[in-house]
């Protein structure tokens, strides 16, 4: 291997992730703050090459919604990842003992990375976006 600094760099401009926003509460209100307000946001976690779709589940993910969320992701093409944004779609949040809120959304789909915070900083998110990148295949 020549440099391994080039090869970092490198691989890092080899995805180019398409952001599908499923927004189910406060989360998504922060998740679309977050990405108006730099239109560059996820072109930066991002490069020019394979494109990968990204799911991005920002909010409480209730029993009833997920055959809908489940259908979201079933939709999306290959290749694909899930990024769970705010503490609501990672655990549950605040409404985790609920009768119908479910435990997380990686209890139906296999999440690739996770954005904590209530809500999620939108630094977070960029960092949510660099860490999804680094867990896709080379």
């Amino acid at each position: 291997m020549d440099d391994p600094v080039r090869f970092v760099l490198t691989f890092g401009r080899s995805y180019e992730l398409t952001v599908v926003n499923l927004g189910l509460a406060c989360c998504a209100v922060e998740f679309v703050a977050a990405a108006m307000s730099d239109s560059n946001l996820v072109r930066r976690a991002s490069g020019p090459g394979s494109r990968v779709h990204v799911l991005v589940v920002a909010g409480t993910v209730t029993d009833k919604a997920v055959p809908a969320v489940r259908k979201a992701y079933d939709a999306l093409p290959e290749p694909k990842a899930v990024l769970s944004f705010g503490a609501c779609a990672n655990t549950g949040g605040p409404y985790w003992d609920s009768y119908s809120v479910t435990k997380g959304v990686d209890q139906v789909l296999p999440v690739d990375a996770y954005v904590p915070g209530c809500p999620p900083r939108p630094e977070a998110l960029l960092q949510g976006l660099l860490a999804l990148q680094d867990r896709l295949p080379a």
